[in-house]
């Protein structure tokens, strides 16, 4: 956000409160039809993302931005909280702020409101890096199992993510101790720069080319797998619960985290590829994903903690980016759970002979999954 001490009225744009709350509010510049130059915009969560509805406020005239949360029922993410958003690497011309849905609904109830919003901003560029580590093995047929590394400067991240990095790093340590030597090459990516927007994954893509993508077989992603009120969340690759499908290809690691559940009598649901981890980059360019999540500051319902256990009407993880994300902000038994599904979904890749449909051979010579990868052509 940029900087500023802004004292105006306050106008509502477009924004809806009755019903089930689905909203546009400030993606379209018709939003702001007779909006006062120089007011400040209230404006709700929904359907494009928050650095749009900043860019078409300022746009518009507007001396400040609010944006308050959407108030809907999303059981994959919290949508009464205060918002905590970015607004892209371009950022934003005026001030903006995020606060909580019952806080813009009293706002916008608000007749004749004036507010002041006074911030003080600091920007500096700063160099990161990721850790890449690879095995031998096939390079046209490259396993990019990945996690990322940083955490919020609010919280030590240990869920998030020291949950994921551990999981896989343990992985491949277990991999190079055992001797196996995978059939594809499989490449172990501790990114950098996810909570500042995905930036470590994003730039390792960027940097493929067309023939790079290509022998890109398969990302897997496990972001937050210790939630301490968890789903054993798996990502709905096919599309066939939010409609949303990944590349083709994506059907299949579905599959293969779905069939190793159920071996192990361990119920599963899906989550959407909603962009909000580092797969996000790989399927943007066509290359097949999946991973693992056991959930964030989304609520759990009833149903789910009938299935799951714990506590319905609590955050999956009532610390996340926050300082009480500690070693003590972990459910061991879901970590050794899907530390387990993590190891075996990434010995499957490794080790699979096939691009088309048949049996992948693993360790020892047994069935790992009946699965076929699609190719790397559709794009999201």
């Amino acid at each position: 956000s940029a900087e500023g001490d802004v004292t105006a009225p306050v106008t509502a744009v477009d924004v809806n409160l009755s019903g089930d709350r689905a909203s546009t509010s400030g993606c379209e510049a018709s939003d702001f039809t007779g909006f006062p130059d120089g007011n400040i915009a209230l404006i709700q969560r929904g359907t494009c993302d928050f650095a749009l509805k900043a860019a078409n406020a300022a746009a518009e005239g507007a001396s400040a931005v609010i944006i308050f949360n959407q108030g809907d029922v999303n059981p994959a993410d919290d949508r009464f909280g205060v918002v905590n958003g970015t607004l892209g690497e371009a950022g934003s011309t005026i001030p903006v702020v995020g606060t909580s849905f019952a806080i813009g609904e009293q706002l916008a109830a608000t007749e004749g409101l004036e507010m002041r919003v006074a911030l003080e901003t600091h920007e500096e560029t700063v160099e990161t890096f990721n850790v890449i580590a690879d095995t031998a093995g096939r390079a046209d047929r490259t396993v990019v199992v990945g996690a990322h590394l940083d955490s919020v400067a609010e919280g030590p991240g240990i869920n998030d993510n020291g949950s994921g990095s551990a999981a896989i790093l343990e992985t491949a340590i277990q991999i190079a101790e055992l001797g196996i030597e995978p059939t594809n090459r499989t490449r172990f990516a501790f990114w950098s720069g996810e909570e500042d927007g995905l930036i470590g994954s994003d730039y390792y893509v960027s940097q493929l080319s067309a023939r790079d993508i290509k022998d890109h077989a398969v990302n897997l992603n496990f972001d937050m797998v210790a939630s301490p009120n968890p789903v054993r969340f798996v990502y709905d690759g096919d599309g066939g619960a939010f409609g949303a499908e990944g590349p083709n290809g994506s059907d299949t690691v579905e599959d293969v985290f779905l069939a190793y559940f159920a071996s192990q009598g361990l119920a599963t649901a899906p989550t959407e590829f909603d962009g909000r981890s580092d797969y996000f980059g790989f399927i943007e360019n066509g290359i097949p994903a999946g991973g693992l999540f056991t959930g964030a500051e989304g609520i759990k319902s009833q149903e789910e903690a009938d299935v799951f256990g714990g506590t319905a009407g609590r955050p999956y993880d009532p610390c996340y980016h926050a300082a009480c994300d500690t070693i003590t902000n972990i459910d061991p038994v879901v970590l050794e759970q899907m530390a387990d599904a993590i190891a075996h979904s990434t010995l499957t890749f490794a080790m699979t002979t096939s691009a088309v449909k048949g049996t992948a051979k693993g360790s020892g010579g047994k069935s790992t999954g009946d699965f076929a990868f699609k190719g790397n052509h559709s794009k999201r």
